[in-house]
């Protein structure tokens, strides 16, 4: 892929903070300026169903962040990347930001979305199973989006469906592309990341305020993260349980190699973390629970000051607004960048990495 030839047209403006804000929002050049992606790399991804963040390396993550940055620079509509493909995408599960930058990646890349915004409007209302309505989404579409409250949905729905499926959330299971666009906004920030480490760099101290046992979103991210653990000194995971991973997630943490602690004190640790990954809402199979109350973040919490917070949003109160305009808010870019790192996995999904320009 030649990196020249990667602007014909004039570029996408670059998304800038409000007026008046110190928030962060790394410009994307800084991942692909030295070492464009490897489309080939990508093409792996070809046809694949992406159901987890185990479904990555730290290359692909990385390979598909690059293609990201590029697709954040230019302007890639009149290059039709997805024109003749149909992607539904099936909701089961209440959703905005997840539902709509995905139909949005879609269409900004000439595909066509079939929307089912909310599960009552189809035949599961009247007692469908999953098996057969994967059975007719087959002739209607080539790609599911889905989300469901059902931890084990895409693995019922895969029984019968032959498109590739793309987990947007399974009950209190996983989010694998929210995890993208964690890892996109860090590695934005951070372009370092996604070469090895040298001997003499610092890592970075993670510290997650939530529960990776039924936190589907933070458990992607941290997931993810231990992709990187070169560049990951420790983990923190500040939470009201004593036990808030599951004993899966446990058995992926000691096999990286990780150092890592449970507390239930923010404070304690807020003045050594690097990089603070917050969410509100856990799934509990049939209810949401929130945050408890001492585990909320505003302008006077005691971060380091080069600290930044990612939250997958939506907020409730655990993320003050006092926060937004300030250097560590770097989940505003987060949610932006989330439209693009989905538009990179769609096009290596489907075959159409040859659509960019300069290949």
């Amino acid at each position: 892929m030649n990196s020249d030839k990667l602007d014909p047209n004039p570029a996408t403006p670059f998304l800038e903070p409000p007026e008046g804000s110190d928030a962060t929002h790394p410009e994307p050049g800084g991942l692909f300026a030295e070492t464009p992606p490897d489309l080939e790399w990508l093409a792996q991804l070809k046809g694949r169903s992406i159901l987890s963040a185990r479904e990555f390396d730290s290359r692909s993550v990385c390979e598909l962040s690059k293609l990201a940055a590029i697709l954040e620079k230019i302007e890639i509509a009149p290059y039709h990347p997805l024109d003749g493909k149909i992607a539904v995408t099936a909701f089961f599960e209440a959703s905005t930001r997840t539902r709509i930058s995905f139909e949005s990646a879609v269409l900004r890349l000439d595909g066509k979305v079939i929307s089912i915004p909310d599960g009552t409007v189809t035949g599961q209302a009247k007692g469908e199973s999953l098996q057969d309505i994967g059975e007719m989404f087959n002739a209607y579409c080539d790609l599911v989006i889905m989300r469901h409250t059902d931890t084990d949905s895409p693995e019922r729905i895969l029984e019968n469906l032959r498109v590739p499926l793309i987990n947007a959330g399974n009950g209190s299971g996983e989010h694998p592309t929210q995890a993208l666009a964690d890892w996109y906004a860090l590695l934005k920030w951070r372009p370092e990341l996604a070469a090895p480490r040298s001997g003499t760099a610092p890592k970075l101290h993670l510290g997650i305020l939530g529960t990776p046992g039924s936190m589907r979103a933070v458990k992607s991210f941290l997931l993810m993260a231990l992709l990187f653990k070169d560049h990951i000194a420790r983990v923190t995971v500040i939470s009201e349980m004593a036990d808030p991973f599951g004993e899966d997630v446990t058995k992926d943490l000691a096999e990286a190699g990780i150092d890592y602690c449970v507390s239930n004190d923010v404070r304690e640790f807020l003045p050594q973390l690097d990089v603070i990954y917050m969410n509100s809402i856990a799934f509990l199979g049939d209810s949401y629970r929130t945050l408890d109350s001492r585990y909320k973040l505003d302008s006077s919490s005691p971060l380091k000051p080069e600290a930044v917070i990612l939250h997958p949003l939506a907020r409730l109160d655990e993320l003050d607004t006092s926060l937004d305009k300030t250097p560590h808010n770097l989940y505003f870019s987060q949610a932006h960048g989330a439209v693009f790192v989905r538009q990179a996995l769609l096009m290596a999904v489907l075959d159409r990495l040859d659509r960019l320009p300069g290949v």
